[in-house]
């Protein structure tokens, strides 16, 4: 049997996925809480960030971030 290949994308564990879920439906009812300054979080993103750094916390299988390339803060040129 041959070796199988990666397919390159991220793969994340169920309990990261449980994480997640607690944490947006913990955001929808207005009950999660940010870091230290403790204050109610409100943005989406925020929340999948929170439930992911949850996860790590307790072992879930969740990807390294990505520390490589990083992007350019400036705005996109257009080509005339």
């Amino acid at each position: 049997m041959a070796a199988r290949k990666s397919s390159g994308r991220k793969r994340y564990g169920k309990a990261a996925s449980k994480r997640v879920e607690s944490a947006m439906r913990r955001r929808k009812k207005g009950t999660l809480k940010s870091g230290r300054s403790g204050k109610t979080v409100k943005s989406r993103k925020q929340a999948i960030a929170i439930g992911l750094s949850e996860a790590r916390k307790k072992g879930a299988k969740v990807p390294r971030k990505s520390s490589g390339r990083k992007r350019s803060g400036g705005r996109k040129r257009s080509r005339r």
